[in-house]
């Protein structure tokens, strides 16, 4: 849990620092400076709400602990987290190069129309978006316990991580590559969306809400294949196998602990969840190349337009051909006069 934790609120907190680092970047550039204490008004009010939001989600959570219901809510957790980190790894995607010029934007009509609280309200919203999400993905994570992940050393590390950055970004001298950030650690949410996918998917099935089409003789749903004896999901399988097998398996529980909360992983998939697990790789990859393409050829007529302006430019500020010296003064075939003689009459 400390790894997604970690990746989870890097990601999350960064992209905040990198929104109100854009908007108080911009405010101080245009000589609005005195604008920047109501976006730190509004953020700090977003962090309050956010632990709000986090108190709140918890009270539920437990409320329905005592109910037979729990796990039904978690598997909706599993499936609502899934969906919304596909939602930001594709937003991002395809956003992360307008974001400067919109929220620029969006604090120019602020300014133009006035009011403190325009501000407040905007620094505040684009802050709590970020807080909600990373409450609800620490709920799917933790099996419900926000406190224990909110508690972890994953999650410190993630916001120090992303408070680093930040300085770096915007305070230091060399220029970072927001872009290749935001691919590199989307390819990790890919892996903990695709875990929290099949885990939900299997959890359906666990209730008995969902079969399977390859099934046990006697009609239960049937495992892929079974890699306990490689690595158990839990140090309790590893102690079950040690006990039927009298072998010990190749890799220790805690390894596969680990793997299942990153990666989804499971020592004996069903059909559907193995299936699911890699067509999900497959439609995140296959939309993100879609959003490329059209990215691609919207930019196409731009660039050509651009290339035909720079032409343009190049040819009317290229100089005219002069025109070739006579052969004489006097006209074709007449030898020019030498310096200080007279032409002959």
């Amino acid at each position: 849990m400390n790894v997604q934790a970690f990746l989870i609120t890097f990601r999350e907190a960064f992209e905040a620092i990198l929104i109100v680092g854009i908007i108080v970047s911009y405010l101080n550039r245009i000589g609005q400076s005195k604008w920047v204490k109501y976006v730190w008004v509004g953020v700090t009010l977003a962090v309050l709400a956010s632990l709000g939001v986090a108190l709140l989600f918890q009270n539920v959570l437990d409320g329905y602990a005592t109910m037979a219901s729990k796990d039904y809510l978690r598997i909706g957790i599993l499936f609502v987290s899934a969906g919304l980190l596909t939602h930001m790894i594709l937003f991002m995607s395809k956003q992360n190069r307008e974001m400067r010029t919109k929220l620029q934007s969006r604090v120019a009509l602020i300014l133009t129309t006035g009011g403190a609280l325009n501000m407040i309200a905007h620094s505040f919203l684009v802050t709590l978006r970020e807080g909600v999400e990373t409450v609800f993905f620490f709920a799917a994570i933790s099996g419900g316990d926000i406190s224990k992940a909110l508690q972890s050393w994953g999650a410190l590390a993630g916001l120090l991580a992303a408070a680093a950055l930040g300085v770096a970004v915007f305070k230091g001298s060399k220029r970072i590559p927001i872009g290749t950030f935001f691919k590199a650690t989307s390819v990790f949410l890919v892996m903990i969306a695709a875990g929290l996918f099949v885990q939900a998917v299997g959890g359906l099935q666990d209730a008995g809400v969902v079969g399977s089409v390859y099934k046990t003789p006697g009609g239960q749903t049937a495992a892929m294949y079974d890699l306990t004896w490689l690595l158990p999901e839990h140090p309790v399988d590893e102690t079950n196998y040690i006990r039927d097998t009298g072998e010990h398996p190749v890799f220790h529980g805690e390894l596969g602990v680990f793997f299942r909360a990153f990666l989804g992983y499971s020592e004996d998939p069903s059909l559907e969840e193995f299936a699911l697990y890699w067509l999900y790789y497959v439609f995140v990859f296959v939309m993100i190349a879609r959003q490329r393409k059209k990215a691609s050829l919207a930019e196409a007529p731009a660039q050509q337009a651009e290339a035909a302006g720079t032409a343009s430019a190049a040819a009317a500020a290229a100089p005219l051909p002069q025109e070739p010296e006579s052969a004489g003064a006097g006209g074709m075939g007449e030898k020019p006069a030498r310096k200080g003689k007279p032409t002959a009459v």
